[in-house]
């Protein structure tokens, strides 16, 4: 069995090479972050295949997290060539990106932001829990309009995802009940704590997999959605900036070919 290594050059050179050459393999991995694992999966999309491996080779990884993958790339090597073939929704952007974890507004966008590369590169992913929680203690919130097949819900918040994975950093933190990353629809979660104890109370919530009411906590699904908010906010998709809100999103069902670890993606 040969291999192939192909370097990128820059953005968008990882989904021109699995566009032009992607076909003639029987599978595709890549090794860097969430960006580059996306621009491949994106740009092969709807297809039959190639499967596409996602090595862990960025700072938050969080697609090879929420697939189980190991963080060891000898190790994802291992369980992904003896691994599953899976199908996953993607969610599409107006542009034609497209994102496998989920798109947002607030802090997660503020953490991409702001976080300083050499904080990246020296501390891993526990820098964007820093810059994550001096957002939250700034209690920076703002209106949102955020439609969901029709279905219009307007109020403050501190953070708005329209999100396909319900659990992310290898489960350690659930944001919503029956949110499944192969059910055909996306899911919106929008969280506006008012203050440090509602924070810490949401925090708890999704820690502890508790999905009773909450006046802060707002959950919408659907496959077509926009998000506006007032005042215009910077935007992240699977951890890159994508542009200012507003913002669209059109569910694909299905339209992700992946590898997984044998028996190790869960229905979450």
């Amino acid at each position: 069995m040969g291999c192939d290594v192909r370097r990128t050059e820059r953005p968008g050179h990882a989904a021109e090479l699995a566009t032009e050459c992607g076909e003639a393999y029987d599978v595709i991995f890549t090794l860097g972050g969430d960006g580059t694992a996306m621009e491949v999966v994106g740009a092969l999309a709807g297809r039959a295949g190639p499967p596409v491996g996602v090595l862990p080779g960025g700072t938050g990884n969080l697609l090879a997290r929420a697939l189980g993958i190991a963080l060891s790339v000898p190790r994802a090597v291992q369980q992904l060539v003896s691994g599953d073939v899976a199908h996953i929704d993607l969610g599409r952007l107006p542009d034609g990106r497209r994102f496998a974890i989920g798109v947002g507004v607030g802090i997660d966008a503020t953490m991409i932001a702001e976080t300083p590369s050499i904080w990246k590169r020296r501390i891993g992913v526990a820098a964007y829990v820093l810059v994550a929680a001096r957002a939250v203690l700034r209690a920076d919130r703002f209106l949102v309009r955020v439609t969901a097949d029709g279905t219009t819900v307007t109020r403050n918040a501190s953070a708005v995802l329209v999100i396909n994975f319900g659990a992310l950093l290898n489960n350690l933190i659930t944001l919503g009940d029956g949110i499944k990353h192969d059910d055909g629809v996306l899911n919106v979660c929008i969280f506006d704590p008012e203050n440090l104890s509602d924070a810490i109370r949401i925090m708890w919530r999704l820690l502890g997999r508790d999905f009773a009411p909450d006046p802060a906590i707002t959950y919408l699904s659907g496959r077509e959605f926009r998000v506006e908010t007032t005042p215009p906010r910077v935007a992240q998709s699977d951890g890159e900036i994508i542009g200012m809100t507003p913002f669209s999103v059109v569910t694909e069902p299905g339209s992700g070919c992946i590898l997984v670890p044998h028996r190790q993606i869960r229905r979450q």
